[in-house]
């Protein structure tokens, strides 16, 4: 579940090196040039200190069709093509695109000009080279297809003798339906393994074996599950399917699993974060991706962290002895730690709220025996107050350290998902997508690309840590409780020591007695 947002303007970190360019601050890039006038064409983009700022969308689509002397910046490219979704579906603006791609081309054929007519359709080759490349998900839909196939078509007309173009047409095109290709099996399976919602089901009644495994069996280093749990973060994109209440052999009939499928953080690509904007904005009548379906690797990465979370509490509350939960605390309090000093700072905020949940937190007992003085170090980092600052601080160091990485080790940064998807909601919430002269603040929508560019920057880091299968099968199959059940056995181990707990308790044992 995401955390309720503060009433402040996030603050944001600096900017890093691009995975699409060498700058990202929304200027004009020395040797890319301003595009002409023309009608609807520049005179209506307003630039401030060299940097685009405002436009018609008119404006802003011709700003991305080259010319014979001009070509766009990469990071317009990126931000434009990512942030015109909120006002026009992909489809749309590739017809617009090669309206305005047919205008240039019949003045050049009027003049004569060979020459510029073979610059200027290499040209529009590498944009839509670059547009398949980064959102080859736009292309998903068959009037997209056709509007690419439209332009291509026309453009390989002028490329009769040495077939150049052609060859960069046909190169990317196989690359493209090649990503569809893989893009297409993926939610396949996503659709054959995902389960329908499983209903609650009677509650634990008691407490499984004393010698049902749990994670200190599996795994007793917590450098080692940290590891484990930021290689499912960056790499494992698996898909785990439910089991039903019943479970497998020696299952209690209350225990679930992670209760439906998550993927890893690179499985989402920035279209899908884009969503956030789109869906929040009910004037706006067009949607990114606007399909729920689609909505998939976003559901499923919020998904993982309230799995891990709930799992972290299962694993304290279902432990017998308060020694034994002792050690449980501790254990997950160092795994979280060494979360933080290998910057999966997602981990981290899980298993800190899975301590923090009500069940595991009113163990005052057991806690009384924990050194709590590193876990107190955890909370200060995700301390909520100023808008979280000391992580936000925590963050930009780590970030800081990623930039001047010479090891994928030290790259890693892994942010608190759900924190980033409430920056980019203020952003879009504090300011309006039209001015009121009519253009689009595309200075909103350069910061909130940027935010997104640089989420996706980390989520292209190489994971240094080599899988472990056990440890793996074990986080993703360990049968977790609801949060009846962890309030049962959270009862069992430690009863009620106030008139609310009392009354808690006496209404779990009586939704029990109802349920028999």
């Amino acid at each position: 579940m995401f955390l309720e947002p503060q009433e402040t303007m996030p603050q944001t970190s600096v900017v890093f090196s691009s995975i699409l360019g060498p700058s990202y601050s929304g200027q004009v890039q020395p040797g890319m040039g301003e595009r002409g006038g023309g009608a609807g064409g520049s005179g209506d983009l307003i630039f401030q200190d060299g940097r685009l700022i405002s436009g018609s969308l008119e404006a802003l689509m011709e700003h991305l069709v080259p010319t014979v002397d001009y070509y766009p910046d990469r990071t317009y490219i990126f931000t434009f093509l990512l942030s015109s979704r909120v006002f026009i579906p992909p489809h749309d603006l590739l017809a617009r695109v090669g309206q305005i791609c047919l205008e240039q081309r019949e003045q050049l054929e009027a003049g004569s000009e060979k020459a510029k007519l073979k610059s200027f359709s290499a040209k529009i080759v590498q944009l839509l080279k670059e547009w398949t490349e980064v959102f080859p998900y736009d292309f998903q839909d068959e009037k997209a297809m056709a509007e690419l196939k439209a332009i291509t078509h026309r453009v390989t007309q002028c490329d009769e003798e040495n077939g150049t173009v052609k060859k960069a047409i046909a190169q990317m095109t196989q690359s493209l339906l090649l990503s569809l290709a893989a893009q297409s099996q993926l939610q396949e399976l996503r659709e054959k393994l995902r389960s329908p919602a499983m209903d609650k089901g009677p509650v634990l009644k008691a407490k499984p074996p004393a010698a049902q495994k749990d994670i200190l069996g599996v795994c007793c280093d917590p450098l080692v599950l940290a590891q484990q749990l930021t290689h499912i973060e960056l790499v494992s994109a698996a898909v785990c399917p439910s089991r039903d209440r019943a479970g497998g052999e020696g299952v209690p009939d209350t225990w679930g699993t992670f209760g439906g499928s998550w993927e890893r953080v690179g499985s989402i690509h920035p279209e899908d974060l884009m969503q956030i904007v789109s869906h929040m904005d009910s004037r706006d009548k067009h949607r990114c991706r606007g399909d729920l379906t689609k909505t998939y690797s976003l559901e499923a990465y919020d998904n993982w962290f309230n799995c891990l979370s709930m799992l972290v509490a299962t694993e304290v509350c279902r432990v017998v002895k308060k020694k034994h939960r002792t050690r449980m605390l501790e254990f997950f309090i160092d795994v979280a730690r060494e979360c933080f000093n290998i910057g999966n700072f997602n981990s981290m905020m899980a298993i800190i709220s899975g301590m923090n949940l009500s069940p595991v937190a009113r163990l005052k007992k057991t806690w009384s025996k924990v050194k709590t003085a590193k876990f107190d170090v955890l909370e200060h980092h995700m301390d909520p107050s100023s808008n979280f600052c000391n992580y936000r601080t925590a963050l930009q160091g780590a970030t800081q350290r990623s930039q001047m990485a010479n090891s994928s080790r030290e790259k890693i940064v892994i942010p608190v998902f759900n924190l980033f998807v409430k920056d980019i909601y203020f952003l879009h919430k504090i300011h309006t997508n039209h001015l009121p002269n009519g253009h689009i603040n595309f200075k909103k929508f350069w910061e909130i690309s940027r935010q997104i560019h640089e989420f996706m920057t980390w989520t292209q880091v190489e994971c240094p840590f080599e899988k472990d299968k056990k440890i793996q099968s074990y986080l993703l199959t360990a049968p977790i409780y609801s949060e009846e059940a962890l309030f049962i056995a959270s009862f069992e181990s430690e009863g009620p020591e106030n008139h609310m707990e009392k009354d808690s308790w006496k209404t779990l044992r009586t939704t029990l007695l109802n349920r028999a």
